[in-house]
């Protein structure tokens, strides 16, 4: 019984593999490369049909795909932002302070006396902390701001460092 059992098993599972759809394989039209797809034989003669029926004049000249020629030119700060979010620019370290409460002082001061620059610390460096303001594309950007800071922090000087796109002049 137990056999006879198996033998149904695996017969019926032949029976079904038979039912199932074909292994067919098509060559791509575009470029000869073979795709490997299963589907009813049914449907392939459907599809072979349709195919038959396309309108395929040889007066038609193929073109070959064209190809895109971009000019050599600098990319603008926007192309630029799509394509990293975050980039190389400049920042203006206003000054280096040996602690965080006086880090925290000086950029409190900063902001009041610079209301459009943005302010941050950075503690990469512990004990040192750097204060840093703005975010630059160019050296040239950060100029004009650099000047305005000298007069009350002489020790302020232009450094590159990693900026957000979206916050660069």
């Amino acid at each position: 019984m137990n056999n006879l059992l198996k033998f149904f098993i695996i017969c019926s599972f032949f029976c079904f593999y038979q039912l199932d759809a074909q292994y067919i394989v098509k060559k791509d039209t575009l470029s000869g490369t073979e795709l490997s797809f299963s589907l009813d034989e049914r449907i392939n003669d459907a599809l072979e049909k349709v195919e038959n029926n396309c309108n395929r004049s040889a007066s038609i000249p193929v073109k070959a795909p064209s190809r895109v020629l971009v000019p050599n030119r600098e990319l603008t700060n926007a192309e630029i932002c799509r394509k990293n979010p975050k980039i190389m620019g400049y920042k203006i370290q206003v000054v280096i302070v040996k602690n965080n409460d006086d880090a925290r002082k000086i950029a409190t001061e900063f902001r009041n006396s610079f209301r459009n620059l943005k302010v941050e610390t950075d503690a990469s460096l512990r004990p040192n902390y750097k204060i840093l303001a703005g975010s630059y594309f160019t050296k040239q950007g950060a100029a004009e701001d650099l000047k305005n800071i000298r007069r009350q922090y002489p020790s302020a000087i232009i450094i590159p460092y990693a900026v957000f796109c979206v916050e660069a002049k």
